[in-house]
């Protein structure tokens, strides 16, 4: 009797080793997640204008390579986003920005749970602009970006991804070809979606 529970709880062990060497293997390096993110925006202006953008809901997907257990990098991606631009409470125009961003990440170990935390950069390209005759912006920001999450196991291969990322967005402004000053969207990005380990 004691030989065959024995033998039952070798096997059982087997069987819980062999499922969990294929679950890691089938996981994989890569990793896709796809989140809803609320973009609100930091607003800093040194032109005297008071200039700022309007915060809003944005699709964001990115794409992560796991170079070890806890050491990736991930690209950030969204389609281009269109916000206001306000002088005050006044309307002065659009401007169209993509912004994609490069981090590189640290996984920890933690049992139930994936927390990381990630430093990179952003560029940003401001595509088209629709403000007042004079009025100009530039169209290239380069800047840091800092980011915390985790990744909640939901079941072979799939996560809930919980999100946070503060990327430096900033562009000179000019009127009549004259530098005003500089304004900084410096976003704050809070997001919540779910990711795919393969």
């Amino acid at each position: 009797m004691t030989k065959n529970i024995i033998t039952a709880v070798a096997l059982a062990a087997a069987t819980l080793v062999s499922a969990n060497a294929f679950a890691q293997v089938k996981e994989g390096p890569w990793m896709v997640r796809v989140r809803a993110v609320s973009l609100q925006s930091a607003n800093s202006d040194s032109t005297g204008l008071s200039l700022n953008v309007n915060n809003k809901l944005i699709p964001e997907v990115d794409i992560s390579y796991f170079y070890s257990k806890n050491f990736s990098v991930e690209l950030i991606l969204t389609v281009p986003q269109t916000h206001d631009l306000k002088a005050g409470a006044d309307k002065l125009g659009t401007v169209t920005h993509l912004p994609p961003t490069l981090l590189a990440q640290y996984h920890f170990d933690a049992a139930g749970l994936k927390p990381y935390i990630g430093a990179g950069v952003n560029y940003t390209r401001f595509t088209s602009t629709s403000l007042p005759a004079g009025v100009d912006i530039a169209r290239n920001s380069f800047g840091g970006a800092l980011q915390v999450g985790v990744d909640i196991p939901l079941s072979a291969g799939m996560y809930l991804n919980l999100d946070v990322k503060k990327v430096f967005i900033g562009t000179d402004v000019s009127i009549d070809g004259s530098k005003m000053g500089t304004f900084k969207v410096d976003p704050l990005l809070v997001g919540v979606g779910l990711g795919w380990r393969f």
